[in-house]
């Protein structure tokens, strides 16, 4: 390889295959053959004759740069242009968000730390071409690029031993290190002065809008510094809200190039909803009157019950309570709908009343007051002083079809209906479920008596009517409770217990955990259904409370009046399902705090598996009590601001005393 003056043609500055490096070598190569006269000695160590003067190159270097350049180069002026509309395109990796990301920061910095006040922006382009690990561009030499690789080169050092005895050669590298780097500035249209190229300020043609302060965007909220806290509400949301993922995520929006960023996402959906924006191709192929069981359009198949019930078990409550037809209701509902054990409410609530109040609208203003603006009643019976109100998450009304009742008169005598049944069904995504509520004769002996009004109102019970039998392979006609997929009965059915009051007593005194078993041995209903006679394929879950029957009123005391009567679990919750475990009962108790009857209340807890449905039923299309639902939210926000304004007085108030 030639040598120019000495020292390596890769002294100084690595030149790359540029069109800078290029000219440079070519007015170097003419210098040489002009300065020196090569002579080869035996050793085959090259020599020069008279080493011109380094200042005597430079100034004539100088003078030959404007020719070549008129001859070899075209000098381009660099104009500036406007940034570009944002356009869709793939989605970038992560390793090229992170450089992307550090490479702004590194912009940021190089422009608040510019001594010159000029821009860096060109600066960061050489650097981004040079350090981008994504675009495979031209890299300089590994041997050249270290620094100061002239000193530390041994190549350079044992091809050039004029360099070592004439010295001055880190001063000739550095000179032709200028030259390069000048000649390179005129290339890409730069002066010949040590600063950083500056644009020309771009201005809007005409003024932008004022930014609003009420900007929906999270990223502008927390980059503007409009709250106080500054806080980041991405991340805030999803450290707080925990959010589901789903078939439609954000990394599959990005994935398949439907979006550009994360702000055309955030403008489809709500940070805080777990509700996944829908498709325009999806709306068109959805057909919500009629579909298959797995078809991806059903609004009742396999797709939307995943989406609501991953695990395909809906919660339901089951109440009954035979109010006396007591006047006065309790104040305070919560205890008896909402129990502290479980963690959460659940999906459907269904309250049976026995003997109810006069004012039945009361009754259900009181119980949507209580369960709040989440719940809706879906429908409501009655049959005589027999009542049953269904309630439902307001979300999942879509899914149910069209409800249906029927009543069974057991007492023809009495003109008014006290004793009977009253039976709603409905179909609940593709599960069909029967609820009905009873008050059987009453009567210590009156066993016989009970069992036939069972049997009359699994034959009189004409239920379904419209609604379509999920399994009628399974159903048979003297059996109500055969055509139905889930069935719970639950009532005042007034078994007693075959024990007297005293020994009764004494069981419930000397251990009450242990005296409910021992109590049970002794249970009508319970050896009813042992021998098969009444409720056939019903189960009832434990029992673990004390007799719900028969109190005094206002007291936690047994029946103190003359006629003694014997404490008995009257009111029950028994259930039955045509597919084998699909019922599991997670809680059955009494509440004991309402006192306003001789009977407690008695409730149960289930987890029901529900099933995929067709979209050919009758749907009841969000239908519910509007009426009821808007009265039950004003008292229930009425009731609160009573309530702060109480605690508001009671803080102001103080009590003086003199001593």
């Amino acid at each position: 390889m030639s040598s120019l003056n000495g020292f390596s043609q890769h002294s100084g500055t690595c030149i790359t295959q540029r069109a800078e490096g290029g000219a440079v070598q070519d007015l170097q190569a003419k210098k040489a053959g002009k300065a020196a006269k090569k002579e080869t000695s035996g050793n085959g160590v090259l020599t020069f004759e008279s080493p011109p003067r380094v200042d005597t190159l430079l100034n004539e270097t100088l003078k030959l740069l404007p020719d070549e350049l008129k001859a070899n180069v075209k000098v381009k002026s660099i104009t500036p242009r406007p940034p570009r509309k944002p356009r869709l395109e793939r989605a970038a990796s992560l390793d090229e968000k992170n450089w992307k990301r550090w490479r702004r920061f590194r912009t940021s910095q190089e422009s608040l730390t510019d001594p010159n006040e000029t821009s860096s922006s060109n600066g960061s382009l050489q650097e981004a071409a040079l350090t981008s690990p994504i675009r495979g561009r031209a890299t300089p030499c590994s041997q050249c690029c270290e620094p100061n690789s002239l000193h530390s080169s041994p190549d350079a050092s044992e091809e050039s031993p004029v360099g070592k005895s004439k010295g001055s050669t880190s001063d000739l590298g550095k000179r032709a290190s200028e030259i390069s780097s000048a000649f390179g500035g005129l290339l890409r249209g730069k002066a010949f002065a040590g600063s950083k190229p500056r644009l020309s300020q771009i201005m809007p043609a005409r003024p932008l809008p004022p930014m609003e302060l009420n900007v929906a965007s999270h990223t502008l909220r927390t980059a503007n510094k409009i709250d106080p806290d500054l806080m980041d509400y991405r991340h805030y949301s999803q450290h707080k809200f925990g959010r589901v993922s789903n078939s439609l995520s954000d990394t599959r929006l990005h994935g398949n190039g439907i979006v550009y960023d994360n702000c055309s996402t955030d403008s489809m959906k709500s940070t805080f909803s777990l509700l996944t924006p829908i498709r325009s191709k999806d709306v068109r192929s959805r057909s919500y009157l009629e579909g298959s069981l797995l078809a991806s359009g059903a609004l009742l198949g396999a797709e939307e019950l995943s989406r609501y019930f991953p695990d395909r078990n809906v919660g339901i409550f089951v109440a009954t309570w035979n109010m006396q037809g007591q006047k006065e209701l309790p104040e305070n509902l919560d205890d008896f709908l909402l129990p502290t054990d479980p963690d959460y409410a659940q999906d459907m609530y269904v309250i049976g009343v026995q003997e109810g109040c006069p004012d039945r609208r009361e009754w259900e203003i009181r119980l949507q007051e209580t369960l709040g603006p989440h719940y809706v009643m879906l429908y409501s019976a009655a049959h005589g002083v027999l009542y049953m109100s269904v309630f439902i998450r307001r979300d999942l009304i879509w899914f149910c079809s069209e409800v249906e009742y029927a009543t069974v008169t057991t007492r023809i005598v009495s003109q008014i209906k006290t004793k009977g049944a009253l039976g709603i069904c409905f179909t609940f995504f593709g599960t069909s479920f029967l609820f009905i509520t009873s008050h059987f004769t009453s009567g210590d002996s009156k066993v016989n008596e009970r069992k036939l009004d069972y049997n009359k109102t699994i034959q009189a019970l004409t239920l379904p009517k419209v609604v379509p039998d999920t399994n009628p392979y399974r159903s048979s006609s003297g059996d109500v409770t055969t055509r139905f997929d889930e069935v719970f009965w639950f009532g005042d059915f007034n078994f007693r217990l075959n024990k007297d009051r005293e020994t009764v007593d004494s069981i419930l005194n000397q251990n009450p955990e242990t005296g409910v078993s021992k109590l049970l041995a002794y249970d009508q209903l319970t050896s009813e259904m042992g021998r098969g006679s009444i409720f056939k394929g019903f189960q009832e879950a434990d029992i673990h409370f004390r007799p719900s029957y028969k109190f005094d009123i206002g007291k936690d005391s047994y029946d103190t009046t003359s006629k003694q009567r014997t404490p008995s679990y009257t009111d029950r919750v028994v259930f039955r399902s045509r597919y084998r475990d699909d019922i599991q009962a997670v809680k059955y108790s009494s509440c004991p705090v309402i006192k306003t009857s001789d009977h407690r209340p008695v409730f149960a807890l289930f987890r029901v598996k529900v099933r995929p449905g067709r979209d050919n039923i009758p749907l009841a299309a969000g239908q519910f009590d509007r009426e009821l639902y808007l009265i039950g939210i004003k008292r229930r926000i009425t009731r609160e601001l009573q309530n702060r304004r109480q605690q508001k007085d009671q803080k102001s108030s103080s009590i003086c005393s003199i001593s």
